[in-house]
């Protein structure tokens, strides 16, 4: 199991950075940056490319709308040479309110979305000319919205690899299967691993059938917070620090009917406390909204008590298929956190 870094949207991104270049030397293995509507995770992958050696550095994620197909190649290109081949492409949907709301573009058929833009971005690695006719991306632009004037092109630079891999973040069941088709890997949210087979093993099993040798194993990565503390009291002030998020999620990110947070704490059988989640968070009543989280629901999808019981959680992720665990380091503290990322390198080994 490998031990990886969710870095937020601090403002002081060159300390967060250096902290990184320690953390590399403490036994960390990747580190990703998120781009919801924040600054750009590609300035900040690139800076951390340049402060590192051996890190794989992620986008955790990318939306798939924010950029045409063709860029989103040429920018995975680009931090994998800047890097040494150490990017790994992590691509989403989000969701209509970022997508519409801040980028102001349709949001629509997300899964046939998907489906070409890794098409095209794998054709633009191998350095073929692009030409794509496809439901969504006509490239080169063809018919009476053209000039007729395009034509196809290959990227100019060599890509350092022709196959840059991909991990696409899905938790509805028929983007869960396309993930596990097509893509390296797969970063599911608030994964509860005594539920994940419940609820996403047919959709896993349906795309492993289809999924292509050349891909390998299924590389499945689940952010999780994370704090070391003997003190259960300490413990218990963490869990309560990761409510308001999960609140956010299941109540905020979506009106009623359309949040697809909701919806996955109804399928782990949440759906009483999610409803009342989502009632508080809509009517304004943040505070009301992450007490009602379910204690039970806060420690499924968090690292956050004494080794011993870090250890039987991570055994418990294991075994439920994880084999990236990305941190979201709780303590503010640095000292804490080497020893945290420390921890984690010991107990997955």
């Amino acid at each position: 199991m490998r031990i990886g870094l969710q870095l937020g949207y601090g403002r002081d991104f060159r300390q967060a950075a250096a902290r990184v270049a320690e953390l590399e030397k403490a036994g960390l293995d990747l580190v990703s940056i998120a781009e919801a509507y924040s600054f750009d995770a590609v300035s900040q992958l690139g800076y951390l490319a340049a402060r590192t050696d051996r890190l794989e550095i992620t986008s955790g994620i990318l939306q798939l709308y924010s950029r045409t197909p063709t860029l989103t190649a040429m920018t995975a290109a680009g931090l994998d040479h800047v890097s040494d081949g150490r990017f790994t492409l992590g691509i989403g949907a989000s969701g209509p309110q970022v997508v519409e709301g801040f980028h102001g573009v349709r949001y629509d058929a997300p899964l046939g979305r998907t489906r070409e833009i890794v098409e095209i971005c794998r054709q633009v690695w191998r350095r073929e000319k692009v030409d794509h006719s496809g439901r969504y991306y006509q490239i080169p632009l063809r018919g009476d919205a053209s000039t007729g004037l395009g034509k196809p092109l290959k990227i100019i630079n060599h890509p350092v690899r022709e196959r840059i891999p991909i991990s696409i973040a899905a938790i509805g069941p028929k983007n869960v299967a396309l993930a596990a088709e097509i893509a390296e890997g797969w970063e599911p949210i608030f994964f509860h691993p005594e539920k994940a087979r419940e609820v996403w093993g047919p959709s896993l099993a349906s795309g492993r059938a289809k999924r292509s040798p050349e891909l390998g194993e299924l590389d499945i990565t689940v952010g999780i917070p994370v704090a070391f503390c003997e003190n259960r009291t300490a413990a218990e002030v963490f869990l309560d620090a990761v409510r308001p998020q999960l609140a956010l999620y299941i109540g905020g990110m979506g009106a009623r009917g359309k949040n697809f947070y909701h919806d996955l704490a109804c399928r782990y059988g949440y759906e009483e406390a999610a409803d009342l989640i989502q009632g508080h968070y809509l009517d304004g009543r943040r505070n009301d909204a992450a007490a009602a989280v379910p204690d039970d629901l806060v420690r499924a999808v968090s690292l956050i008590g004494s080794r011993a019981d870090i250890e039987e959680r991570l055994a418990a992720l294991r075994a439920a298929g994880i084999t990236t665990v990305k941190a979201d380091l709780l303590s503010p503290d640095h000292a804490d956190q080497l020893a945290a990322v420390e921890r984690l390198s010991e107990i997955t080994g």
